[in-house]
């Protein structure tokens, strides 16, 4: 993914405030660049507090692609998010930017990069059937019919559980099938630099916990009395899986104390963090350097050191 004469891309990755939009907005201002995001749930627009968007004034410091473009009832998925990726990083390089891609979605940065599977199109049905079994159903089912991925799927991962499930119910085929061959990638097109942010755990956990107590106090309550209003988004809509929404409307309703809203989004937000953290310490190619450096301007120093060196 380097080339003497290929076009540079950043790629800043890891688990959920490890930093990257820190780090994304500082090299964008230094060297002109565009932040361009990764992350599945940034792209709603209907959580920008919950899901840690970069704020107006962030926004409005350097250009900004692909945050808060989604309404909250459309659907999206990976092949769509790698075309306007793709998209972006073009427009990027033919503004003279430099295009970061920042993000802790390990699945959009690898369909954007090795290119995607030629899965055909899940009949309605059955998505709709999946989409609303619980996650212990769904990997249950999954065992049954697609071993491989059930042991290879954290059992109370919603999302790819129910990507896998759906895609044996649908084509007949697991999706190791599907994804043995891959088209359209750009991998092969650009000079790829990638950091990957694996901070200490213990300050990652504090972080988090930290976080989401100021998204309480910092209008994420009236996001979700917007969301939870809403007449037009169906209970399985992927923004209502979005961490704090269950919590804060349970909590709304009465269901729940405040403080036991804060301390259940915590923890999914720490379970939520350590998945991405094993992913993305284990998964991506060798050449993704690792740090567990959190001090912005120093993570800076390194990485310009390796775009420009």
């Amino acid at each position: 993914m380097t080339g003497p004469n290929l076009p540079k891309v950043a790629l800043i990755a890891g688990p959920t405030a490890s930093g990257k939009s820190a780090l994304a907005i500082a090299l964008a201002e230094k060297r002109g660049g565009m932040v361009i995001n990764a992350d599945s749930a940034q792209v709603y627009a209907d959580l920008r507090i919950l899901t840690a968007r970069p704020s107006e004034e962030e926004e409005a410091r350097v250009p900004h692609r692909l945050f808060g473009h989604i309404d909250g009832a459309d659907t999206y998925s990976a092949a769509r998010w790698a075309a306007e990726a793709r998209a972006a990083i073009h427009d990027a390089h033919a503004h003279g930017l430099l295009p970061i891609l920042v993000g802790g979605t390990g699945l959009y940065l690898l369909t954007l990069l090795d290119g995607i599977a030629p899965i055909p199109e899940i009949e309605p049905e059955i998505r709709e059937e999946i989409r609303a079994m619980p996650v212990a159903d769904a990997h249950a089912h999954l065992t049954k019919l697609d071993p491989e991925a059930a042991a290879r799927l954290h059992p109370s991962d919603t999302t790819r559980v129910a990507r896998a499930l759906e895609v044996i119910r649908s084509t007949g085929f697991p999706l190791a099938y599907w994804h043995a061959e891959r088209t359209g990638g750009i991998g092969g097109e650009i000079a790829l630099s990638a950091k990957i942010l694996l901070p200490d755990r213990n300050w990652l956990h504090a972080r988090t916990d930290t976080r989401f107590e100021m998204m309480l106090e910092s209008g994420a309550v009236d996001e979700v009395r917007q969301l939870e209003a809403r007449t037009d988004l169906s209970e399985n809509a992927p923004v209502r899986r979005a961490i704090g929404v269950r919590e804060i409307a349970d909590w709304q309703a009465g269901l729940i104390t405040r403080d036991e809203a804060l301390a259940r989004a915590q923890a999914a937000t720490r379970q939520y963090a350590k998945r991405q953290y094993t992913w993305f310490r284990r998964q991506p190619p060798g050449a993704w350097e690792r740090t567990t450096e959190t001090e912005t301007y120093t993570l800076l120093d390194q990485f310009e050191r390796k775009l420009f060196q």
